[in-house]
């Protein structure tokens, strides 16, 4: 991760929506990371995970991996350690990630579909997504944290900027000068393709600078400013204390982590080890 890290600067932010994207569907189980096969439609085809990257990476540490102890380590297990790494190089906090996850031997692209949260999600409809896998409000607000890097392309926000939920006007919850960037930057009939940072302040810096832009009606996903913007809701003041507080952040970040990391895995006898992450043995 350290040598990947050094030549793309996203390799951290890449690796924990996968990891977050993978526990999210069936558990950590390693199967976002399975291609088309007889008997498997790849979660890679799903809706939230059209144009996710880092499937390059895993390929190159699993190549690593078996060439040093061969069928050991799981593609699961890569997921978690890898996204864990990549938080504490790009400055964020520690923790020691439980192991012995086994790989799936099936994917679920519908499930893909229905429960991961897209960009354009309402707060309403995040919750009830987290609650069915044990998360709470903290661990929403504090797994959205993670966005304090990496990138988004203009097309999973630019429904805020021109004509958002059909009124013909920009989302009132963005910061009028934000608003202005973002539209030179993704401009309508733009090119939907073109990456944005998701920290305007700190893009490659694992810090609360997330929560702070919040505050200041500037985070960038509609999923990011509804933790804030959605009156009344009891994510206003997680979202204000972490801007506050980049150590409870951090606290509260690692035990999200973790709590992440241990949805349904396969342990035991069930599943496998991969020896190639993207197909089964």
């Amino acid at each position: 991760m350290t040598q990947i890290q050094r030549r793309d600067v996203r390799a951290g932010a890449k690796i924990i929506r996968l990891h977050f994207h993978d526990c999210f569907v069936n558990g950590c189980d390693g199967s976002i990371l399975l291609d088309n096969a007889t008997g498997i439609v790849s979660e890679k085809d799903a809706n939230p995970n059209v144009g996710a990257g880092g499937f390059d990476i895993v390929d190159e540490i699993k190549t690593a991996l078996e060439n040093v102890c061969p069928g050991v380590v799981s593609c699961a297990d890569i997921l978690a350690l890898a996204s864990e790494i990549g938080v504490v190089l790009a400055g964020g906090p520690s923790w020691e990630v439980p192991l012995g996850r086994r790989d799936s031997l099936t994917a679920n692209k519908s499930g893909a579909n229905s429960d991961i949260p897209s960009p354009f999600e309402t707060l309403d409809v995040m919750i009830p997504q987290f609650t069915r896998k044990g998360m709470d409000l903290t661990d929403l607000v504090a797994l959205s944290g993670a966005h304090t890097f990496g990138r988004a392309r203009c097309r999973t926000f630019n429904q805020r900027l021109f004509n958002f939920s059909g009124s013909g006007r920009p989302d009132p919850t963005l910061d009028p000068n934000y608003l202005q960037t973002l539209q030179r930057l993704c401009p309508q009939g733009g090119n939907g393709d073109t990456f944005a940072n998701l920290d305007k302040s700190t893009p490659d810096e694992f810090d609360n600078g997330y929560f702070t832009n919040l505050k200041n009606h500037q985070g960038l996903l509609q999923t990011d400013q509804e933790l804030f913007s959605t009156s009344g809701s009891d994510t206003i003041a997680i979202v204000a204390n972490y801007a506050n507080s980049q150590h409870k952040f951090f606290d509260d970040f690692v035990c999200s982590m973790i709590k992440l990391g241990n949805i349904s895995p396969l342990t035991g006898t069930k599943g496998e080890i991969r020896k190639d992450c993207k197909r089964v043995n």
